[in-house]
């Protein structure tokens, strides 16, 4: 039976649950039928990637080289198995994506151990890394070998330049390299107005994880290696990672779209300023609890249990510790002001309930 394809959802319905959730950006949409058509070598050989190392180098340095990828997760696994040896363990946040949200392929996939830190707002400091920086020699115990950040972290709370250089000199201190999960570093570049490579080759990260889905891009991310010497073996890793993708092309061109120029400022700090109008408005709410600072595109809230059900009824969004009654809400780079407003309203009303 023949089917034509035709739409299944609303376009005009958006809502608060993650940026995932948004369209691609319709520059991003016009890069990918412009890279359409001919034919054009497999497996990253294409000009479209070759471009995008040029581009790569203007935002991070000579020395950067990205590798493209499907998804944040195959990222991480891939930066972090090029890091580390089969004994090798990754210092990071309790509340890390690569902890908490991967489905544990880092430990499965990636053959490596997480050493985890608890932290009051998402980031590591040298002095909380101390605490599972120990033991290198200690053969009943995998190796520390790496600090993984994230830039911004899971609880929307973002690291200064500053910062990150401070971590980088106190691991390289220790041995110990320096991975950046930049899945929104564009929202954290944003928030603070620097440049990507403030956070990055500038800091002393050895490789970043450079994401494009949550802001604006169908799929795809790459790997960023700033440091050469800190990585073995990366086309191999990639491909025994099964994230080589062989129509490379379109992935490379979204990443292109999306730094080339200033898409990927103009997107994130978007959906910044949106977050910022949802927590004012939210503030307003007698009953309803900020818990993180809003730093970049999320917003961290404490509300009754039942006040939340009811409202997921009227906009889709998270339980982030449902025991707590917390909840995260997430604005994209498609997120309008009237979104805002209506899911503010929606609160006052469901709280005045």
């Amino acid at each position: 039976m023949k089917t034509d394809a035709r739409r299944h959802h609303d376009p005009e319905v958006r809502g608060f649950a993650s940026d995932n959730y948004a369209g691609v950006h319709p520059e991003i949409l016009a890069a990918l039928a412009l890279a359409n058509g001919g034919h054009q070598i497999a497996y990253g050989e294409d000009e479209y990637t070759g471009h995008l190392q040029r581009v790569m180098h203007s935002h991070f340095g000579p020395m950067a080289e990205a590798f493209p990828v499907f998804n944040g997760t195959g990222a991480n696994v891939v930066a972090l198995q090029a890091l580390t040896d089969r004994w090798g363990a990754v210092i990071c946040a309790e509340s890390a994506h690569i902890n908490v949200d991967e489905g544990g392929a880092p430990e499965r996939m990636g053959g490596l151990k997480l050493l985890t830190v608890p932290t009051p707002d998402g980031k590591l400091t040298p002095e909380l890394i101390d605490r599972q920086a120990w033991g290198f020699d200690d053969e009943h115990r995998a190796m520390p070998q790496v600090v993984s950040l994230a830039q911004n972290t899971e609880l929307g709370t973002v690291y200064t330049p500053a910062e990150i250089k401070a971590i980088c000199e106190h691991a390289h201190g220790l041995g110990l390299k320096v991975h950046l999960d930049g899945a929104r570093i564009a929202n954290a570049a944003a928030s603070l107005d620097v440049p990507m490579r403030a956070f990055a080759n500038a800091a002393g990260v050895d490789v970043l994880t450079l994401g494009g889905t949550k802001n604006g891009a169908l799929f795809g991310e790459a790997v960023v290696v700033l440091n050469p010497d800190a990585v073995r073996r990366m086309r191999h890793l990639r491909k025994l990672s099964m994230q080589l993708a062989s129509k490379m092309r379109f992935v490379s061109v979204q990443l292109e779209a999306l730094l080339a120029r200033d898409l990927w400022l103009r997107n994130a700090r978007h959906a910044n300023t949106m977050a910022q109008r949802l927590a004012e408005g939210v503030r307003a709410v007698e009953g309803v609890e900020i818990l993180y600072p809003v730093q970049a595109n999320a917003v961290f809230a404490r509300l009754p249990h039942a006040v939340s059900e009811r409202l997921q009824k009227r906009f889709r969004f998270y339980f982030w510790d449902e025991a707590a009654g917390d909840v995260r809400w997430m604005c994209s780079f498609d997120t309008t002001e009237d979104d805002v407003d209506a899911f503010v309203q929606a609160l006052k009303e469901e709280m005045a309930h």
